[in-house]
């Protein structure tokens, strides 16, 4: 609850602030058109990176592997997806670095220490 209150009041005003000045500076249509069309790119790249992830998965269960880092590159997919249809640029940019694998590929080190972290601490409770 400490991190998300913020997250919930911190990121929309960000949001709002950069509307008000991107309507400014290129004006509301134009504004409006580019929210549309980064939410389609989002979406698109949101389902081939999705649909990459889940083929490599699956042959690397059939090939006896467990799919660890397949499993991270999922979360951020979808992660990186919710953001993207998010209406808004910083979420479009947490977005597309979440989606596309190159940033992707920088980001995934810190994600795996703060999910081992977290293991560790025992935040999370598995239940079979």
């Amino acid at each position: 609850m400490r991190v998300l209150f913020p997250i919930i009041v911190i990121v929309p005003a960000i949001e709002i602030a950069l509307f008000l000045l991107s309507g400014k500076l290129i004006g509301v249509g134009f504004t409006f058109l580019f929210i549309l069309i980064t939410g389609f790119l989002g979406a698109y790249f949101a389902k081939k990176q999705g649909l990459e992830v889940i083929r490599n998965a699956r042959f690397q269960m059939t090939s006896g592997q467990m799919p660890h880092d397949i499993l991270i590159d999922g979360i951020c997919i979808l992660v990186g997806g919710l953001f993207l249809l998010t209406p808004g640029f910083f979420t479009d940019i947490i977005g597309f670095c979440l989606v596309l694998p190159f940033t992707r590929k920088l980001i995934k080190p810190f994600l795996k220490k703060w999910i081992t972290k977290w293991i560790n601490q025992n935040t999370i409770t598995i239940i079979r």
